[in-house]
Order: C-alpha cells, then sequence, then structure tokens
C-alpha cells in the first residue's frame, strides 16, 4: 500500500469534476467482470447480489464474521471466502473489481488497497470516515483511471435525475436556501462511556474488525449495526444519511466547497455523535447562480421531529419529504424517491410548460425489473465496459462527502468554521484533527 508521506495532493477544487474516467481494458460484449465483496452481511449482502444481478461474476467474498456474511457466502458457493481483504487483494488475482459494505471506518483503507491494484471500486456511502481520505480517494481513481461508484442508490433513479434537470432548468428559478432532514439516528448516540467489555463471538475477528481504529475490547453495544453512533467507526446521522439526502440539491445545484459550517447539536461527546444537529452550510456564488445557504435537520429535538420550519415550504406538511429547495420563482418540496414533487409558488401550466419543454440531459439507467439499487451497480459495471462513467462516481461522490463530513467538524468542535475546501484548511485549529485520522499500527492508506 501507499503511504500518506507519499501522497501527492491535487489542490484545485474544480479538477474533482473534471477527471475523465477511461476503462483500464476493453470487455468483450458477453464478458463478465470480476467481483470480490468486501463486507458481505448486511447492506452487503444486498449489494453483492445487486453486482450478480447486474451481470457481475463473484469469485471472492470478504468477511470479518462468519456468520455474518453466512447467507451471501452460501449465495455464491464458487467463491473463494476470506476474512481480510489484504490477503484477499494479494491472493486472488482474478479480480477486476471489489464491492465495499464495510463500517465506514473501513471504506478508505479497502478502497485505497483496491485501486492501488488496478482494481475498480464500488463503495458504500458515506464514501469515507474523514474529508482527507475522501480527497486521496478521488484523486486516486483519476490517476489510475478506474472506474467507481458510491452506493447512494437513489442517485441512479428518475426522481433525482429528472429534479436536477428541472432545478436546473429554472422551475423554481435561482435557488439560495435549501432545507434537508432525516429520523436518524435510529441507534444509540450521546453516549459517554464505552460499553462493558463482552466475550468475542466465535465466528468474528474483533481485530480485523477493528482495522484501522484504535484497539479496544468487545462489545455488541458496537456490532453488528450499533457502531454508526461511535466516533471511532461511524459518521453519525450526518454522515450515514446526508449522502442521500444532500445529494439532489448538491448536484443540482454545482455547490462545491462550501465557504462555511456552524451547528446547533444535543448530546455530542469525545466518543459518539449528538442525538440531533442542526447544520447549516454556506455556499459562494457559482457563476450567474447565487450564494445558497443549506441548513441539515436529524434525530430528536425536545422530543420531537427535528424539522425545518413548516414556513420554508408555504405551511405545508412536510412528512413524507426529505427535502426542500428555495428558489425566486418558487419552491420545491422533494423526496428522493418519488417523482410527485410539490411545486409552490408556480401555477400549474407553467410547472407543466418547463417539465415537457426541458429535455433530458443526464443519462438514465434501463430499470424495468431491476431496483434503483440494481441500477446503481448496472450503471458502474456499464462504465467498466467503457459504456459511460458513473454518475455518482468518486469525481462527484468525493467532494460531496467532504461537504457533508464537514458539518461534523462543527458538531465536535461547537465552533463555527470557515473552510478553505481546495487546502482542506480548517479556520479553527482544533477542528485539524478531525480532517484527517490517525491509524492504528499496521493499517494505513
Amino acid at each position: 500500500m501507499i503511504s500518506l508521506s507519499r501522497r501527492k495532493f491535487i489542490g484545485a477544487s474544480t479538477s474533482a469534476f473534471a477527471f475523465q474516467f477511461l476503462p483500464s481494458r476493453v470487455w468483450g460484449a458477453n464478458e463478465r467482470i470480476n467481483v470480490a465483496g468486501i463486507g458481505v452481511g448486511g447492506k452487503g449482502t444486498a449489494d453483492v447480489a445487486s453486482a450478480a444481478k447486474a451481470g457481475a461474476n463473484v469469485v471472492a467474498l470478504c468477511d470479518v464474521d462468519t456468520a455474518r456474511g453466512g447467507k451471501t457466502i452460501g449465495a455464491f458457493p464458487k467463491a473463494k471466502v476470506y476474512a481480510d481483504f489484504r490477503v484477499m487483494l494479494e491472493k486472488q488475482k482474478d479480480v477486476d473489481a471489489v464491492v465495499i459494505s464495510a463500517p465506514d471506518h473501513i471504506h478508505a483503507v479497502a478502497a485505497m488497497a483496491a485501486m492501488d491494484l488496478g482494481k475498480h471500486v464500488y463503495c458504500q456511502k458515506p464514501l469515507t470516515h474523514s474529508i482527507h481520505e475522501a480527497r486521496i480517494l478521488t484523486e486516486a481513481a483519476a490517476k489510475n483511471k478506474l472506474i467507481t461508484q458510491m452506493g447512494n442508490q437513489a442517485h441512479a433513479g428518475e426522481p433525482i435525475r429528472r429534479a436536477v434537470e428541472l432545478v436546473r432548468a429554472g422551475i423554481i428559478g435561482k435557488v439560495t436556501d435549501v432545507h434537508v432532514w432525516t429520523n436518524r439516528p435510529i441507534w444509540p448516540q450521546g453516549l459517554t462511556a464505552r460499553p462493558p467489555k463482552e466475550k468475542i463471538p466465535e465466528s468474528l475477528d474483533w481485530d480485523l474488525w477493528l482495522g484501522p481504529a484504535p484497539k479496544t475490547h468487545y462489545s455488541s453495544k458496537y456490532v453488528p449495526f450499533k457502531w454508526r453512533g461511535w466516533w471511532d467507526y461511524g459518521t453519525g446521522a450526518l454522515g450515514d444519511m446526508a449522502c442521500h439526502i444532500m445529494d439532489m440539491p448538491y448536484w443540482a445545484l454545482e455547490l462545491g466547497h462550501p465557504l462555511s459550517v456552524e451547528a446547533e447539536q444535543g448530546g455530542n461527546t469525545e466518543l459518539a455523535g449528538p442525538n440531533w444537529s442542526v447544520i447549516k452550510y454556506q455556499f459562494p456564488a457559482r457563476g450567474p447562480q447565487p450564494p445558497v445557504t443549506l441548513t441539515w435537520y436529524d434525530g430528536r429535538k425536545n422530543g420531537q421531529a427535528n424539522l425545518p420550519p413548516r414556513e420554508v415550504a408555504g405551511g405545508r406538511d412536510l412528512r413524507g419529504y426529505e427535502s426542500v429547495l428555495v428558489g425566486d420563482k418558487g419552491t420545491m418540496v422533494f423526496n428522493r424517491r418519488s417523482t410527485k414533487w410539490k411545486i409552490i409558488g408556480r401555477d400549474g401550466d407553467e410547472i407543466r410548460q418547463i417539465e415537457e419543454s426541458t429535455p433530458q440531459s443526464l443519462s438514465r439507467v434501463e430499470q424495468e425489473g431491476i431496483s434503483t439499487n440494481d441500477a446503481n451497480h448496472v450503471e458502474w459495471l456499464d462504465g467498466i465496459k467503457g459504456k459511460g462513467e458513473p454518475l455518482s462516481a468518486f469525481s462527484l461522490a468525493g467532494p460531496l462527502t467532504e461537504t457533508v463530513l464537514l458539518g461534523n467538524l462543527s458538531v465536535r468542535t461547537g465552533e463555527k468554521i470557515d473552510w478553505d475546501g481546495p487546502a482542506m484548511k480548517p479556520s479553527l485549529k482544533a477542528a485539524e484533527k478531525y480532517v484527517r485520522r490517525k491509524y492504528r499500527k499496521g493499517w494505513s492508506l
């Protein structure tokens, strides 16, 4: 693996959006791509299955818990099974690409190990555990001309792609305010002490599960699901959900790097994320487009769902939706799973004219008979075969992840932070330790 000291950065923020991915080899029309899964229990069960449905040949499976990954291992009896992805990548020479569905703290080290060997990568959201890791993965994918895709599955669906086209066509005019929200966390956060030590299950290699994270004792309060609330392993409700929910407005408005971020929160500790947060990002003007304020809401505040005030959507009930975009000609209330969005402030005839006259400008994945999750994998595998760049490639997913994770710097320091995006430099020195992670001995990028 390549050490951090030998990595060189590409500084300009716009460069991440300019990278063009080219197939590393030419694939025959009927040739199948050999895929390995890293983290094949939980979400990995669906991701490996989706890759197979999309036409991949699953040749290797890696999971630190044979019980957790047992369903997937049983579904692909011809695939070789490993506990350590480093061993798998060293021994399994026929792997063309990997699907990574391990916990957040494993994403970057696994993805970089694969990309260093020329493997294409599909990685679950958030792309990485830290801002620095997201930048490094974006640059590595471009340098090695690899085909990548982040697992914010709805990005491949019609609702997001059509909404992006319509927002860019001016269906609500010039957008100045965005509000996005989630009911997460649905796992414990606000934790003030580590849980008691428990016996490690026989099926689990606990040291490998920890990977680059600090050494600590095993507890069922960490695995298999509750790790998301602990800062050592997860990125809280923001990291878990914003790559889904912030995706459409970030993409449609081409927001790039924020200028600043500030947060309110309740319950954050050195060990774990908050029980609720409200995070405000300020983005600069982009050409003719005005500055944008994007506000994120999560959790429950004072016993109630933490939502934006209903006034932002003209007093409309926001239940069933997850974002509001406010423009100078109208307001869009949106859910990434539905094309039944609400446009407030324009009459029906005007809306229909804009919808009918706005051509498709983004590619579509043929989704007849497949789910959006499967479509995300179809687009990735098609990209490997030279049929176009996936639209949630690391060139977009990396900057999006950087922006998402920036919010946690303000949550964890309790301060407003001015942000130099190209340099990954916060105005607050206390925030610098959250930009880059420290890795346990034996682990690195």
